[in-house]
């Protein structure tokens, strides 16, 4: 089949069997609900009704499949879809940016690609294909991009200009994590994702089985039905069961991330192309998705408070906001700053060097920042000592000393951050981070901010701060804490490089 006829068409027909399998999934759920609530008879209801639900489910398939049709056109893409009501939808090539593949499991497994066309519109509105073959897939998504092409080489002759050459697909590899890279990072990513799984689990199911999990009567007196007096255990051997109670629950948190990381980030690839950056991962979901430069508003870096002493950072771009969501922007999950400077310089940025002029957040803001914050906990310490007082004297210095410990606490954090609350502007960019165990830092292009807005609350106006609002399309960018002086000067830069730039002679601005 030839993408380039303008005919209607239907997507691949194993679309039908996915949909097929994606019944059979969601029949699950209701198979063991059924199976459990209705005692021995259990099997003879649930049967049925997977059954009726893949049955369903398969059918429904079948009609939208047979229902939805999509034309190539010289100037658009139509899609026609919908059972009961029809709804058409037409993208002309000028709007759509770029064209991503997506590659779920169960699609995988037979050959298929969800064709995705990225336009202005953003979030659901832009279209999408379920299922094309993978060949089909990659066909559409090079001819899109001829025609679009072709088009704004028209419209450059008609303007008098002269249109930009065609250029090769050739990549170059920015970024990539190998199986030792992502068992590294699966180190970091300690999750107990999967206790709070069994502890839902667990809440419910003692409703089917006559077991209660939370009775430690009983897991005593199983423990000493296998031959161990729970009485004779020592001090030691107590001690010794808690220290591998922990260690267990390391060892499977550490599991957990890692077959996280596995899954999410296998076979990460990102590259550069004439097109921009094109990012590739996925063990059972596969996505190939093109970034185009132009549309990169902004660079944030962001680590933890554990990889952060061993120099791992993360590279997200601040991106128009029909780029899929935020886990769309990530470009370097897992990095040291010597391969994150050669992505952060090929999207038109770079980090601060030694000599950027870095100034600090107001130490009024910082002060008042720490006195609500100890503000907070004395009321908490207030509030807990007339509780305990009057239901429980014996706690009462208990209850007030763990507020004061923390209201210490956060005023030397906050004393403490006051060295990492820092912003820098330069002659084409601005720059901020804060954090104190594990910072985090934005980087913004000061001709591509929109705006920028100093907000002052009562208190700041009356302590002489302010909270710099820069306008960043598809993202936010906030710098809380900047003098007034400061926030004045640094409006002012920005506004006259805004000024004077003459954004029709920029190409992709």
């Amino acid at each position: 089949m030839n993408p380039g006829v303008s005919e209607a068409r239907h997507t691949d027909g194993k679309t039908v069997l996915v949909g097929v399998l994606a019944s059979a999934q969601n029949a699950i759920l209701p198979a063991l609900a059924i199976a459990f609530s209705s005692g021995s008879f259990g099997l003879v209801f649930a049967v049925p009704a997977v059954a009726a639900i893949v049955l369903i489910g398969s059918l429904f398939s079948y009609i939208r499949w047979k229902r939805l049709t999509y034309v190539i056109g010289e100037q658009d893409i139509r899609v026609e879809s919908g059972v009961l009501s029809r709804a058409a939808r037409s993208v002309p090539y000028e709007r759509i940016q770029d064209v991503s593949l997506e590659q779920k499991l169960i699609p995988r497994l037979f050959g298929l690609v969800a064709v995705k066309f990225e336009t202005g519109a953003g979030g659901g509105d832009d279209l999408s294909l379920s299922y094309l073959s993978e060949e089909a897939g990659e066909e559409l998504r090079q001819l899109v991009r001829e025609r679009r092409d072709e088009q704004d080489a028209e419209q450059a002759v008609a303007a008098g200009e002269v249109p930009a050459p065609k250029h090769a697909e050739d990549a170059e590899p920015l970024f990539s994590m190998g199986v030792g890279r992502l068992f590294t990072f699966g180190l970091f990513e300690f999750s107990l994702a999967v206790f709070a799984v069994l502890f839902g689990v667990l809440q419910y199911v003692d409703s089917f089985v006559d077991f209660d999990f939370w009775d430690p009567d009983l897991w005593q007196a199983w423990i000493e039905d296998s031959g161990v007096e729970w009485s004779a255990l020592d001090a030691s051997m107590q001690t010794l069961g808690a220290i591998a109670g922990i260690i267990g629950l390391l060892v499977v948190g550490s599991l957990t991330g890692m077959v996280r990381v596995f899954t999410r980030e296998w076979g990460f690839l990102l590259e550069r192309t004439p097109r921009g950056f094109r990012r590739r991962r996925g063990m059972f979901t596969r996505t190939d998705v093109v970034m185009p430069i132009h549309r990169v508003q902004g660079v944030k870096l962001a680590t933890g408070w554990i990889r952060y002493r061993f120099g791992w950072h993360s590279l997200s771009f601040v991106s128009l906001a029909q780029d899929m969501g935020a886990s769309s922007h990530v470009v370097a999950p897992f990095a040291k700053l010597r391969e994150i400077e050669p992505i952060v310089e090929a999207a038109g940025f770079h980090l601060p060097d030694e000599d950027a002029d870095w100034r600090r957040a107001s130490a009024r803001y910082l002060v008042d920042s720490a006195f609500f914050n100890a503000l907070f906990f004395l009321v908490a310490a207030l509030a807990a000592g007339i509780a305990t007082t009057i239901y429980a004297p014996e706690w009462r210095w208990v209850a007030i000393g763990g507020p004061l410990v923390l209201a210490g606490i956060a005023i030397m954090g906050s004393a403490f951050a006051w060295r990492f609350h820092r912003h820098a502007l330069d002659a084409t960019q601005i720059m901020a981070t804060r954090g104190l165990l594990s910072p985090k830092s934005q980087i913004a292009t000061r001709l591509k901010l929109h705006s920028v807005e100093i907000a002052q609350g009562p208190v700041a106006r009356l302590r002489g701060y302010a909270t710099l609002h820069l306008g960043q399309a598809g993202g936010t960018f906030a710098i809380p804490g900047v003098p007034v002086e400061r926030a004045r000067e640094v409006r002012r830069k920005v506004l006259e490089t805004i000024a004077a730039t003459d954004f029709s002679q920029l190409e992709n601005a």
